[in-house]
């Protein structure tokens, strides 16, 4: 059947989502309501736990064998994905409507090339021939601006970018010609230039195709830049409805307004860097480089970058992936070795091994990490983690206390100690693995994309602290991160990295306000812009103006 003016293409009536926790039962999405019509667009915003991904996954009905119980009605071109047989089912899946997930890795089949990957799914839902096949992965690798498709089709995942991973993602949701996508935080991961391709992409697609797009995001300004209206959900409920202008220039609802009010923005106020600056001088970088691999086969990540950092100072790093942001952070804390230049730590030299083949200073020197799951041991309690790091000396009761102490220093339950890392949420991980940091009692604490994953709220919560510790503590902090106006919000001065080197520094409002390298400018105009118009006269400016695709 085909969707009409009286049937949209996605209708949602009082959708109710419930699983069965050890704790009782969790209603993720409740009685939730809504319809998208051919070509339009629907993004879904709120928190982390909010029911955003829940909701997508009912289109598709993928909470089918789960456990969970889902009652109300979801039709999606006349299909009930709930309760349609197999056949219909594998039809709406990547037929009628095609998922784009957040990971591209854990998406695709790390042991097959990309267009083999592309070519069965194509060949899932239509009957043609394997050369066929392979001719429409071709066609839509092409399609969604991979570079010289025909032979990067032969590559795996791994050979990919993060960006081309996700472009070959969407081409994957392509191959069937689906009516409708559903992109779940399909940006989170990227970085702002990366980002900027991969909406406009989904937005020529959709006015090209017709193809409806529902959105996923906890990023308000991705909305602005893709959507034609806004739900604002949470707690599994629709706080605010509406068209995309309307919704985020004049929200009607109390908690749509302090999301905004969250949302840092790159015309906001920048630290002063008047206090710092008489900080004492923590770090001096000179002419740093770290090479990877040797002879023909050499790498250079990092090339003569310098830079200081003084107590009490923020230090932002910004670049796209691949600029060389990490491998520097790491540098800096001493976790690799530079392969020139030099390293000093308040006026001592630490950029090779001492004299006892350790690494001076690694308790001053930490680093808290992008993916706290990931960071954290998941058999052992976040108790024991942080007290990994307590200098030795103490009891065990002492140190029991102390890492107490930082756990409510951090905002956490001390009372938690024993809990694993699977029952806290992200932000709440990330807390962890401040705490961590802060039990070596550091001088330096390098955070790289600490709040990448976040939602903007949870960012606030995780900046703010970060600023609360350093003021009382004296840290010098290193603030690496894709989001230029995370940066701006934290950050005394800013640093830009482009293929490994430092192409400008400054203070943070001279480089946000007058940037002087043609790439910072590049950047900043890449950040989504929360008002649709501005969004919309970007979009235009950079299909006059295309960068590469290959990234």
């Amino acid at each position: 059947m085909t969707p009409t003016a009286d049937r949209p293409l996605v209708d949602v009536r009082d959708l109710t989502v419930e699983f069965d926790a050890a704790d009782g039962t969790v209603r993720a999405v409740d009685r939730l309501s809504l319809t998208l019509g051919a070509g339009r667009s629907l993004a879904l915003v709120g928190e982390s736990g909010s029911g955003k991904s829940t909701v997508a996954a009912a289109l598709l009905g993928l909470h089918r064998g789960t456990g969970a119980r889902v009652t109300g009605t979801v039709l999606v071109d006349g299909t009930d994905p709930a309760t349609a047989p197999p056949a219909a089912l594998r039809g709406l899946r990547g037929g009628t409507a095609a998922m784009v997930f957040q990971d591209p890795l854990s998406a695709l089949d790390p042991h097959l090339a990309i267009g083999e990957q592309i070519a069965g799914v194509h060949r899932l839902h239509h009957p043609v021939s394997r050369r066929a096949a392979r001719a429409r992965a071709v066609e839509v690798l092409g399609r969604v601006g991979i570079p010289d498709a025909a032979r990067r089709a032969r590559s795996r995942p791994h050979e990919f970018s993060g960006g081309m991973r996700q472009r070959a993602l969407l081409a994957m949701a392509l191959a069937c010609d689906p009516r409708l996508i559903v992109a779940d935080e399909p940006t989170t991961a990227l970085d702002v230039t990366v980002q900027a391709q991969i909406l406009d992409l989904l937005h020529e697609l959709r006015h090209e195709t017709g193809t409806a797009l529902l959105l996923v995001t906890h990023d308000v300004g991705v909305a602005a830049e893709s959507a034609d209206e806004v739900l604002v959900m949470r707690g599994g409920r629709e706080v605010e409805r509406g068209p995309v202008a309307r919704v985020l220039t004049a929200p009607a609802a109390p908690y749509t307004r302090r999301l905004l009010d969250a949302v840092p923005r790159l015309d906001g106020p920048a630290r002063t860097p008047a206090a710092p600056a008489k900080g004492e001088l923590l770090l001096e970088a000179t002419g740093l480089r770290r090479e990877f691999g040797r002879g023909r086969s050499a790498v250079t990540a990092v090339e003569d970058a310098s830079l200081t950092l003084r107590a009490g100072e923020t230090l932002g790093l910004v670049g796209e992936s691949g600029s060389g942001k990490t491998t520097l952070g790491r540098m800096l804390v001493r976790l690799l070795d530079p392969t020139g230049g030099e390293l000093r730590y308040r006026g001592t030299e630490i950029g090779r091994l001492d004299e006892r083949g350790l690494r001076p200073f690694r308790r001053e020197l930490q680093l808290v990490f992008q993916d706290p799951a990931s960071s954290l041991n998941p058999r052992r309690t976040i108790g024991a983690s942080v007290a990994d790091f307590v200098p030795p000396g103490g009891s065990e009761a002492r140190v029991r206390a102390r890492v107490r102490d930082l756990l409510d220093r951090v905002g956490l339950d001390p009372d938690r100690y024993d809990a694993y890392p699977h029952e806290f949420s992200g932000g709440q991980r990330q807390r962890v693995g401040i705490a961590r940091a802060l039990a070596a009692e550091p001088r330096v604490i390098v955070c790289d994309e600490p709040v990448s994953a976040l939602d903007v709220t949870t960012q606030a919560q995780v900046t703010a602290l970060l600023t609360d510790l350093q003021a009382e503590l004296g840290l010098g902090l290193v603030f690496i991160a894709h989001d230029l106006a995370v940066v701006r919000r934290v950050s005394d001065r800013v640093a830009v990295m482009r293929a490994g080197r430092i192409v400008e520094q400054g203070d943070a409002a001279q480089v946000y306000d007058a940037p002087r390298d043609p790439y910072t400018r590049r950047l900043l105009a890449a950040v989504p812009a929360l008002d649709p118009a501005l969004a919309e006269d970007r979009r235009a400016h950079r299909a006059r103006h295309p960068e590469p695709a290959g990234t």
